[in-house]
């Protein structure tokens, strides 16, 4: 094993104790604007320590070779599409991003509920770990069928026996969108009509938990009338969702995010209805001291939130946006201005400085 494997498995050893970690979260949507642009995004939570995220821009033709728990010694893959994303940890670890063909993929931890085939040494030249999954997507295909066709090509396997499972969200620009689980060993995927997804249980039993809240409905409850001299009424705007879970259990997150989906605006244009998806993820940023219990120990340092970025893809007019804990603003990243016939692998910070920009104003 070279110097440069050594470095890249002693960084990748962070990751078990990372992605074990149980208030670990993210939450996604899909919306359509009226001009049928389909608009994926998504927040990512870890709210142990920083995730040391950058964003990667990776041009065709860039060659990687897969880790194994042993090495990185596994299946060789080169980019026939160029794509931009974010990694987690370490540039190969992109955990979401969007290829130049329209091509969305996501990472999304999946605890308790998935296994993956057993590592077998002699069979890694097919062998991939599961935190490289995504650019293995994202570089290879520009549909989701072609994802499907061909994920019976390689073993998806973790990079330690102690690292958390995945399932990946992966959509494309005709609007079709499915979630990949592997259990027992086996991928399977799913249809997601519906277009969100958090965590653990797995995708159909959250699918099935919805029917626990067909009693929610936008708008005011109509006032009841008790007796000729008592009528309840509304406190204020919402009562239909009165009893909206609002904890931060991917169950809750699912059944919240789902009802806010179904109710949300639809905007004429892609760009607008980027804006709507980071106005809904808002409400699913998850802060620091709420998943700590008292025998974890000390608060992380300098991590404002355990939900660190938040990211949203126009798979149609190729634009992939993001924001960070440290800077809520917006910025994008146009992947029809890249020449990814021509340009080098790209790895920057998502922040130049860690720090939220205030605008003073000046009054006269």
């Amino acid at each position: 094993m070279t110097l440069g494997h050594k470095l890249i498995l002693a960084a990748a050893a962070l990751l078990p104790a990372a992605f074990s970690y149980d208030a670990e979260a993210c939450t996604g949507i899909t919306l359509m604007s009226k001009d049928s642009t389909y608009v994926m995004a998504r927040t990512c939570e870890w709210g142990g320590s920083f995730l040391q995220s950058r964003y990667v821009v990776v041009p065709r033709g860039y060659a990687q070779t897969a880790l194994t728990p042993t090495g990185k010694n596994g299946t060789d893959f080169t980019a026939k599409y160029g794509y931009a994303g974010i990694s987690v940890m370490q540039d190969e670890f992109v955990t979401e991003g969007l290829n130049e063909a329209g091509l969305s993929a996501g990472l999304f931890f999946f605890p308790g509920y998935g296994k993956y085939e057993d590592y077998d040494a002699s069979l890694n030249s097919s062998t991939i770990v599961d935190v490289q999954l995504v650019a293995w997507i994202l570089g290879n295909f520009a549909t989701v069928d072609e994802v499907m066709e061909n994920i019976g090509s390689i073993r998806i396997v973790a990079l330690s026996a102690e690292t958390q499972t995945a399932h990946w969200r992966i959509g494309d620009a005709s609007g079709r969108q499915v979630v990949l689980e592997i259990t027992g060993g086996k991928p399977e995927f799913h249809e997601n009509r519906l277009g969100v997804l958090t965590n653990s249980p797995g995708f159909e039993w959250q699918m099935t938990n919805l029917n626990n809240y067909v009693n929610l409905y936008p708008g005011n409850a109509q006032p009841n009338r008790l007796t000729d001299d008592v009528t309840l009424a509304s406190f204020g705007a919402g009562t239909g969702f009165r009893g909206i879970p609002g904890d931060v259990t991917p169950p809750s997150r699912f059944v919240r995010i789902a009802f806010y989906k179904a109710t949300a605006p639809q905007y004429a244009t892609g760009f607008e209805t980027v804006k709507e998806t980071f106005q809904i993820l808002n409400n699913f940023d998850i802060p620091i001291g709420i998943e700590h219990s008292p025998s974890s120990g000390p608060l992380p340092e300098n991590v404002p939130s355990a939900t660190q970025w938040t990211t949203s893809s126009d798979l149609k007019d190729l634009k992939f946006y993001y924001r960070t804990a440290w800077n809520s603003t917006i910025r994008c990243i146009d992947l029809k201005s890249i020449r990814f016939d021509r340009i080098g692998f790209v790895s920057e910070p998502l922040d130049k400085v860690m720090e939220q920009p205030v605008e003073y104003i000046k009054v006269r």
